[in-house]
């Protein structure tokens, strides 16, 4: 298509639910609930974090950070779909679709690297822990998390940019609930194999290079715990990387999940249920996760309750 001829797509229409109208306050009671237990599950985590001078460490300082991260991530795509459903409306504008893209982008890169850096962090922790507040200094913590950043913005600059280059058909219906980047690509008129070949490109990099690194932190740590003569002693250094572990699982089953339903047809519920669970589902775990298998934080959780009850 001839650049004068260019389609001005003014919105999109986010077709990932059902239209029956029976089952919306269904979905909107739950979806509610599911991003309100992710807020204020994260916001504890951030808050237990602060307020303890005991996690002022590098696995805590990252652990914040993860946490403020998925409360981003969650609150880019699930108010649009809530104010979708109970206004009965599935549009969103064509700026509101590139700045929601922009958005998932660099929460979801960011989740990555983040549980990247843990896993870093829990090899230098377990393999070197006489040089570990030596190795994981406040400004090497701080520059991996600005460099994240940067590389995470960077990263979803350049995809919204080449975006913004489309024209796109009469069809602006995208089969998910939120804007996202495969899908709308597929509705585009005008050539997108640069953005193809930077999509494929970037996800693999994304997805080899951070997991191939968590690999082998991982591999080391089996190696070094195996060292330890006493069974108590594996099992308390095998402990403190648990929970990572666990996010670690939830965090690529769901994002391979959803990697391998996006060609998916349009009536795939199981394309649906990854976005889901990737989206809302493990944000809203993460929490859970770290409080109920770390006894820090659920000492940094009781003792910021009674504080609060003292106050009141």
């Amino acid at each position: 298509m001839e650049p004068g001829n260019a389609t001005r797509v003014s919105e999109f229409l986010l077709l990932g639910f059902s239209q029956d109208s029976e089952h919306q306050p269904m979905l909107f009671g739950l979806f509610l609930s599911m991003f309100v237990v992710t807020v204020l599950g994260n916001l504890l985590i951030i808050l237990a974090v602060s307020s303890d001078s005991h996690l002022h460490t590098p696995m805590y300082f990252f652990l914040s950070n993860l946490s403020f991260t998925d409360i981003c991530f969650t609150s880019t795509t699930v108010p649009k779909m809530l104010v979708n459903i109970q206004t009965q409306r599935k549009t969103i504008t064509y700026a509101g679709c590139i700045a929601q893209m922009y958005f998932f982008m660099v929460f979801g890169v960011m989740d990555t690297f983040l549980i990247t850096v843990m896993a870093y962090d829990r090899f230098v922790a377990i393999c070197h822990p006489l040089h570990y507040l030596v190795i994981m200094n406040p400004r090497l913590c701080s520059l991996l998390v600005l460099v994240s950043w940067f590389l995470s913005m960077s990263n979803a600059l350049i995809h919204s940019l080449l975006v913004l280059q489309l024209s796109f058909c009469s069809n602006w219906g995208i089969q998910n609930f939120y804007c996202e980047l495969a899908q709308v690509l597929t509705l585009a008129c005008s050539d997108t194999l640069i953005n193809h070949i930077l999509l494929y490109m970037v996800t693999g990099l994304l997805g080899f290079v951070p997991f191939s690194g968590i690999i082998f932190s991982y591999s080391l740590i089996v190696s070094s715990i195996q060292r330890i003569p006493s069974t108590k002693g594996k099992y308390r250094a095998f402990s403190t990387c648990g929970s990572h572990l666990s996010v670690v699982l939830l965090f690529y089953g769901t994002g391979l999940g959803v990697y391998l339903s996006s060609d998916a047809s349009s009536s795939s519920w199981k394309g649906m249920v990854a976005s889901v669970m990737y989206t809302v589902v493990t944000p809203m775990l993460n929490p859970f996760i770290y409080s109920l298998r770390n006894r820090d934080i659920k000492r940094a959780l009781q003792g910021l309750l009674e504080r609060k009850l003292c106050v009141h």
